[in-house]
């Protein structure tokens, strides 16, 4: 009888503490992917509006991106035109650069690693262009080489 009771309190104790460490090495991968997308080098985004979009798209912050963009802005995803408000909601909060490699055209280009819930990883850039009171009215994304 001690036995079985002995027994049934170590499965217990065991069981707490899987559990225990089951959570925390979840909780341990959350923090280093937070962690690794709010330490992400920006240091290569030199234009100033680009830099704020791009932050606010890594944040899913859709209604700040879409600030920052005339009212029917156009996009291109791999040439062919896209819904672009339906783009942000959809996209906005569960996609993201992971990395920034390469920025061209006076910071409007950037490339870089992305990650999305759908299709995976993978290189894609993003380019923004401008009309001539400076907000953004058309961005051009797709897979990159």
């Amino acid at each position: 009888m001690k036995k079985s009771i002995i027994f049934t309190i170590a499965i217990c104790l065991f069981s707490f503490t899987a559990c225990g460490q089951q959570n925390s090495s979840s909780n341990n991968k959350t923090k280093k992917t937070q962690q690794k997308d709010n330490n992400m080098d920006t240091s290569k985004l030199t234009n100033n509006i680009v830099k704020e979009v791009f932050e606010a798209w890594q944040k899913g912050d859709g209604q700040t991106f879409l600030s920052y963009f005339i009212a029917d802005a156009k996009l291109y995803d791999d040439g062919n035109p896209r819904d672009f408000k339906k783009f942000v909601k959809d996209a906005c909060g569960h996609e993201r650069f992971t990395t920034v490699d390469k920025v061209e055209n006076d910071g409007k280009d950037i490339y870089g690693n992305f990650h999305t819930e759908s299709w995976g990883d993978f290189r894609t850039y993003f380019k923004f262009h401008f009309d001539a009171d400076g907000k953004i009215s058309r961005l051009d994304i797709g897979q990159a080489n």
